[in-house]
């Protein structure tokens, strides 16, 4: 992290999202959901509670999920960032992303960012039984009801 002399100017820092070097200026205060949002322009990660609670700010930092309303930018100084619109197009989806589709796993839609997002990480930990896909998820909230059909999409891809 560099930063500047002039507290004014705020810090300078390099990051890496969705495969893409991006230099901004930041506030010392500043989210890491609030550069993503308002800085970078990426509006897929949601803010929801603002407290850490309901994960729909989830994005993957190094290929782990973090809720990124409660990260400061500032420590994240070169780390690669995958957000929602980072893992698939409209022409080819990320696997998890078809699931989905395919298990209605979505309504209005708020908080799938996250829990895409938050699945692609737990299926990278392998899980073993549907109890263990429930309580990884039990940090994104959807208001909706679909977590039943969000477990069975991400069952279908971890083989269970």
């Amino acid at each position: 992290m560099k930063t500047t002399n002039n507290s004014q100017d705020g810090i300078a820092l390099c990051l890496i999202v969705n495969g893409k070097r991006v230099d901004v200026t930041i506030e010392p205060r500043a989210t890491l959901l609030d550069v993503i949002r308002d800085q970078l322009g990426l509006s897929g990660t949601k803010k929801g509670c603002d407290m850490g609670a309901c994960g729909a700010c989830t994005v993957l930092v190094a290929g782990r999920r973090i809720v990124s309303c409660l990260a400061l930018a500032a420590s994240f100084e070169g780390a690669e960032i995958t957000t929602i619109e980072g893992i698939g197009t409209p022409d080819a989806l990320h696997p998890l992303q078809a699931a989905f589709i395919r298990h209605d796993a979505l309504q209005c839609g708020y908080c799938t960012p996250g829990q895409i997002l938050s699945g692609i990480a737990l299926l990278a930990e392998k899980p073993q039984s549907i109890a263990q896909i429930r309580e990884a998820m039990s940090g994104n909230l959807c208001r909706c009801g679909a977590h039943p059909n969000i477990v069975a999409a991400i069952a279908e891809l971890a083989g269970l």
